[in-house]
């Protein structure tokens, strides 16, 4: 009788537990069971940390006008894990924004801690207790609390695009704001994502803001955040950017003006001697083209311009009309008849 109360104890705190935290992942045994539970292993992502860095900054000028008052933000490390064993270490009694990379077509997920939103909603109200730490609330959100918390949403998800901007350009939209973890299912149990916990801390107040990525959600970037840059420079050096410009203005291109293409055999061109002649078949102030290499640049005409030749450039190879007047002081060219 001992045995039977004890399992059916452990079966209902099983299921308490798992209606309290996230994700349900049915139970499985043997070979199943071992490869479930195998420490996952993903490709490190050195550009997520710089991305960090740079939401961190951004950030606290953020919650710095929110908060109206000075507060310092710092980042865990990034981590990989699955869904389900992410949503184990989070708070209880949180706030959980979902929102969608729009350019990715993916969703992501922002996690608000209890003592987080009653730093922003005692800031909100007029508080002056910030510097104190705050007892802990253990009341359920109501709508009032997501009303006053969806705003920051908003904001933090502009920031974190903005983060993101040097590398990639992206939108994160907001969706919802959910009171309960088992409304936010963005990825499967087993799937694998991207952590990051976000500290503020004003005074002796402490609160935790999770972020988290699924790795379908960064596939369409994963090749930019593989890239390792040395510094926080995004790969923009502004003094090379400077000299490497003043080198290209400066450097030395061979042009072709092209007076007419004629298409000649090898027996007109093996006969030439010194002193023979190609006549042209155009005369006067002639059509010619500007070339650098293979490639064509400008169309206009070859004449004289004080005693030299010139070429004056009538539009570009690549227009179909002039983009300027066409009347000039070029001279015709004096042509040799011989």
């Amino acid at each position: 009788m001992s045995e039977s109360i004890n399992v059916v104890d452990l079966a209902t705190a099983d299921a308490a537990r798992a209606s309290r935290k996230g994700p349900t992942i049915r139970r499985r045994g043997g070979a199943e069971l071992l490869l479930e539970h195998a420490a996952p292993s993903y490709e490190r992502l050195p550009m997520l940390d710089v991305v960090c860095d740079r939401f961190v900054r951004v950030l606290m000028t953020t919650l710095r006008g929110v908060l109206n008052d000075n507060v310092v933000v710092a980042a865990s490390s990034v981590t990989s894990d699955r869904f389900a064993d992410r949503f184990e270490v989070l708070p209880d009694n949180g706030m959980y924004a979902v929102f969608k990379a729009e350019e990715w077509e993916n969703y992501g997920l922002l996690v608000f801690d209890a003592p987080l939103i009653c730093m922003v909603i005692d800031s909100l109200l007029g508080g002056g207790g910030l510097r104190k730490q705050a007892s802990r609330v253990e009341r359920r959100h109501t709508m009032i609390d997501r009303a006053l918390i969806e705003p920051l949403v908003h904001s933090v998800l502009a920031d974190l695009g903005q983060a993101f901007g040097p590398l990639c350009a992206v939108t994160f939209r907001f969706e919802r704001l959910e009171l309960s973890d088992r409304f936010v299912h963005i990825a499967r149990a087993t799937d694998g994502v991207v952590g990051a916990s976000f500290t503020a801390q004003v005074g002796e107040s402490r609160g935790t803001m999770t972020l988290i990525l699924p790795h379908a959600t960064l596939e369409p970037v994963r090749d930019v955040l593989l890239q390792q840059f040395m510094g926080e420079k995004f790969g923009h050096d502004a003094t090379w950017e400077h000299h490497l410009s003043r080198e290209i203005w400066k450097t030395n291109l061979e042009m072709e003006v092209v007076i007419e293409d004629d298409g000649l055999t090898l027996g007109d061109i093996l006969p030439l001697r010194p002193g023979d002649q190609l006549v042209l078949r155009q005369g006067g102030a002639s059509s010619a083209r500007l070339r650098c290499g293979d490639r064509m640049l400008y169309q206009g005409r070859l004449g004289q311009l004080r005693g030299r030749l010139a070429f004056k450039v009538e539009k570009r190879a690549d227009e179909e009309r002039p983009p300027f007047d066409l009347e000039g002081d070029l001279l015709p060219t004096e042509q040799d008849h011989g």
